[in-house]
């Protein structure tokens, strides 16, 4: 067993090392929980984009394979805006070309949306299921809802893009906050700013936040092996949240096509992006990237701008082209291998620990 020298997150946690990974929608679910678990890490779960009955499924696929193994139950905290007419309109004229190249039937989009908020429900069926560990990105669901989910023992954890949004999440009651650099793939967790030109790295946020407050801090973003680990744990981070080093492995969701991707991915082959669900993520540069955006005043506020891309994805996916489609990765997406999730954490920890000298 290795001796780390700062126990906070691993006690917190209750987990061996101090490894979380990242709830990705669409590439992460129960296997890969189950993998990093197995291997001594905190395993979670994307639950903003899946129903309430596949949470209850997920969880108990995850408790009859780890028994007595912690989980974390990842949830959006945003606040939905109602695009006005005009809104919706400017950003169907934007598509317009694409429709046409695809001949898509406007009149039959399907309905925008796909990943909710926490609300009631969802604090219901966390009073059920009893997560041993509860996570928000976009800020925290208001006081009522936040409590409920206190009340149930839940350990809650939050994302902070800034300094600010973390003494934000401490003064509310969070247990620890990960830190998100630039680098990060996938959604930007801010809420208290929407300005992406002035966003920190990880080297530059994490020991700023590890100053700024009394509660462990959790780096993520551009981590993929056990350099970043320790980069990271040297900055005072107490654990490190990983996300794209498992987007190859084997237990990872990826569709064929977001893999395919990863495989050509360089350092500078991603970019922050609204385009693609109106919310600044990272991802791999694909044509709609390109030609919008990457960040475009016309795309529909989160997550309705995703909505009229369906039938462009699905006309294009089933040829190995990502042009419409979310291919989310952070900036050490090169640096991901194809191998088993277990395997991925041991390395991870094994070149740490040596880098560590521990």
């Amino acid at each position: 067993m290795t001796a780390w020298i700062d126990r906070r997150a691993l006690d917190l946690f209750a987990i061996e090392h101090p490894l979380l990974l990242a709830p990705m929608a669409g590439s992460g679910g129960s296997a890969l929980a189950i993998a990093v678990a197995r291997a001594g890490g905190l395993g979670a779960i994307p639950c903003a984009s899946i129903s309430l009955e596949t949470i209850a499924a997920e969880v108990a696929t995850f408790r009859a394979a780890v028994p007595g193994a912690r989980i974390n139950l990842n949830f959006f905290a945003h606040r939905p805006v109602a695009p006005t007419a005009a809104m919706t309109q400017r950003w169907l004229d934007r598509l317009a070309p694409y429709f046409a190249e695809y001949a898509v039937d406007v009149s039959k989009l399907p309905k925008a949306g796909g990943r909710a908020p926490f609300d009631p429900a969802m604090g219901a069926l966390v009073a059920d299921l009893r997560p041993e560990v509860v996570s928000f990105h976009f800020g925290l669901p208001d006081d009522a809802l936040l409590d409920r989910v206190k009340a149930t023992g839940a350990t809650v954890i939050a994302t902070a893009t800034t300094v600010a949004e973390g003494r934000w999440l401490e003064a509310r009651g969070c247990d620890a906050i990960i830190a998100q650099g630039y680098e990060a793939g996938g959604h930007r967790g801010n809420f208290l700013t929407d300005d992406m030109t002035t966003q920190p790295g990880t080297i530059a946020l994490v020991p700023q936040l590890v100053d700024a407050l009394n509660v462990p801090v959790i780096a993520a973003g551009g981590i993929v092996d056990g350099r970043g680990m320790a980069a990271a744990l040297c900055l005072g981070a107490s654990a490190v949240q990983m996300g794209t080093a498992f987007l190859l492995s084997e237990e990872a969701t990826s569709v064929a096509t977001h893999r395919n991707a990863l495989r050509t991915a360089r350092d500078d082959t991603t970019a922050v992006t609204n385009v693609l669900t109106g919310r600044p993520a990272r991802g791999m540069v694909n044509r709609i990237m390109r030609e919008l955006g990457p960040l475009s005043s016309d795309a529909l506020p989160f997550p309705l701008a995703g909505g009229p891309l369906t039938p462009l994805r699905a006309a294009t996916e089933p040829d190995g082209v990502g042009d419409f489609q979310p291919l989310w990765s952070g900036q050490s997406g090169a640096l991901a291998r194809e191998a088993r999730a277990e395997q991925i954490v041991a390395d991870v920890v094994v070149q740490a620990a040596r880098l560590l000298r521990l």
